[in-house]
């Protein structure tokens, strides 16, 4: 079982990377049947789910992965909750913790999972705020370990919308684990000061690097993993029309994949054919947008057990 030191998950700059790199080979020893009496792990154990966004491969990977280990998930819609209106966070996380062994959270506000997991005697889990997106960076990571065989010195480049939870999440979670991140965005979708800041600081000590710019030629030449991410997400509805001029040139096409090292394309889902990405890139042979879907629930399990599993 992979050793933690945080009760909960809501960012993986919290965590070193040799804690990041023990969930990705857990979740590999999962999904290949490696570890005895799976099945069991979390036996009687109950995973709240509570939602005030709604998703597909969030709700169904983690309901199904409590399944597969022997526990219960059940969902929680916000709209259904006192949740900050009639009472508060810290009343309701109290509350919580009194039913449940653990509470995964998919909202708007990223400190509201913060204050939610400050308050709750349980393990809270980050399924997404508007800042990090912690387990499908996990995915990422194992998605591109399976791969490449390791995330360490791995070219990898992010093109487009970088400046949110996914993007914010994957340059973090690679510059930990080692690999040359290249960001190409334009001002205004990059990444946050902060998270600039502290990936350079991981590349630092992991030996790898981290590269800004506004040129798509620049980063992805001799790439290995060419990332896009929506370009208007949910609650941006709005911004969409300025959002898709201010982003026009950074359509992943199949031109775009032409000069890097015949890398493969990787996308958190869901995604718009034609608008971040050409439909012959995300439909091509080098597309691995389902295996990084299906890597949602084995590293979401590693993360479970990790978190929920009684500590031997």
């Amino acid at each position: 079982m992979p050793g933690l030191h945080c009760k909960d998950l809501l960012c993986v700059q919290d965590f070193s990377a040799s804690e990041l790199q023990g969930l990705i080979d857990y979740a590999l020893k999962l999904k290949h049947g490696q570890i005895p009496d799976a099945s069991t792990l979390l036996s009687g154990k109950s995973l709240g789910m509570l939602f005030q966004k709604p998703s597909t491969r969030t709700r169904v990977s983690f309901e199904a992965g409590m399944t597969k280990l022997g526990g219960h998930a059940l969902y929680l819609n916000a709209q259904d909750l006192q949740l900050g209106r009639n009472e508060t966070l810290e009343d309701t996380a109290k509350t919580l913790s009194r039913y449940l062994d653990g509470l995964m959270v998919r909202l708007f506000r990223h400190q509201d999972a913060v204050d939610l997991a400050r308050h709750a005697s349980i393990p809270v889990i980050n399924g997404l705020t508007d800042l990090f997106h912690p387990c499908q960076s996990l995915a990422d990571a194992l998605t591109i370990q399976e791969l490449k065989g390791h995330v360490a010195g791995t070219k990898i480049a992010f093109v487009g919308n970088a400046g949110d939870n996914v993007g914010h999440s994957l340059v973090l979670c690679a510059t930990k684990l080692g690999a040359h991140v290249r960001v190409a965005a334009p001002k205004g979708y990059q990444p946050s000061d902060d998270v600039t800041r502290w990936a350079q600081q991981n590349a630092k000590q992991s030996r790898g690097s981290l590269l800004i710019t506004e040129s798509v030629d620049e980063a992805v030449a001799d790439a290995d993993v060419v990332y896009a991410d929506t370009w208007v997400s949910m609650g941006q509805e709005a911004e969409k029309q300025k959002r898709l001029s201010d982003l026009d040139g950074y359509q992943v096409t199949q031109a775009v994949m032409n000069k890097t090292n015949a890398a493969v394309f990787m996308h958190d889902l869901p995604a718009y054919r034609g608008v971040e990405v050409a439909a012959d890139v995300i439909d091509g042979p080098h597309s691995v947008v389902f295996d990084q879907a299906e890597n949602r629930l084995w590293a979401q399990n590693a993360v479970l057990v990790a978190l929920l599993g009684e500590k031997k």
